[in-house]
């Protein structure tokens, strides 16, 4: 596997900062975020996106992928029409922005049922939210088909595709090479075991996080650094080496639930290196 680290596990500074930091801890590319806001955003455009690339390439680091967390905003599966629209056109934003990052993948959240971490998140019925998000997707994946970049969904924690058996039976139902799954260890650890989602799921698998977390908490304060919380990574290591998954795996730690200092992006290349076999 290719080791790589997300964006957000940065507390401060420019992209430039990220990828060097990242670049002397050891990591080989990076996962980079569209957001409103920022350096990269809804806005930009295909050249100050290629200076982006210019600039990792300069530096020496790969760009292993495209996330964002504009659809708990957008939410593919709203009840308001506009919104879905929205959500679509995040989506073709970052089939574009991808395409001239040179990375073949997005992070894409596939709907929202209930989100207990989001403050008034309206709930919306599980079925509902499974034909919309079906009917988005297939809508979207000829899109994602002619940019050759993958749209890979996630098990985040939006009270949606619960099991990898329902989820293996969603991505199958989209129907296209370039809708599959970005797998977040960490992220099943409160309702199951990621070993058994990465066997079920195989070579759907098109992006992997790696966050650890510990059952005893059950909120998101459970999110620990690597190696300190419940996965099983030699179990895990033994999945992916069982499906041949050799592609990036991206450190998604998060600041505002451990305390950040420079120091966490050196421990978690170290961890990393333990639990890819490279220490």
């Amino acid at each position: 596997m290719k080791k790589s680290i997300n964006q957000w596990s940065f507390a401060s500074g420019s992209l430039e900062d990220y990828m060097n930091l990242a670049k002397d801890a050891g990591f080989e590319a990076i996962e980079l975020a569209i957001a409103e806001e920022g350096e990269l955003t809804l806005d930009s455009t295909q050249r100050e996106v290629s200076k982006i690339a210019q600039m990792a390439n300069r530096i020496g680091i790969e760009i292993s992928g495209l996330a964002t967390g504009l659809f708990w905003s957008y939410p593919l599966t709203s009840d308001d029409k506009q919104t879905c629209e929205k959500a679509k056109q995040v989506v073709v934003k970052m089939l574009d922005v991808a395409t001239w990052l040179g990375t073949d993948a997005i992070l894409v959240v596939p709907g929202t049922v209930g989100a207990d971490f989001i403050p008034g998140s309206r709930v919306v019925p599980y079925d509902t939210v499974y034909e919309r998000s079906l009917a988005a997707l297939r809508e979207l994946a000829p899109k994602a088909e002619k940019h050759r970049v993958s749209i890979a969904i996630e098990n985040v924690w939006n009270k949606f595709l619960l099991s990898p058996l329902e989820m293996r039976e969603f991505v199958d139902k989209v129907g296209s090479d370039y809708v599959g799954v970005y797998f977040d260890v960490g992220n099943v650890i409160l309702t199951g075991y990621p070993e058994q989602w990465i066997r079920i799921l195989g070579q759907r698998i098109k992006r992997v996080h790696f966050k650890d977390f510990r059952r005893s908490v059950g909120t998101l304060g459970g999110f620990v650094d690597l190696l300190a919380g419940d996965v099983d990574w030699l179990e895990v290591m033994a999945a992916f080496g069982e499906i041949g998954y050799d592609g990036f795996a991206a450190a998604e730690m998060i600041p505002a639930y451990t305390c950040y200092s420079e120091s966490l992006i050196y421990n978690t290349s170290k961890a990393m290196d333990y639990i890819l076999g490279r220490a």
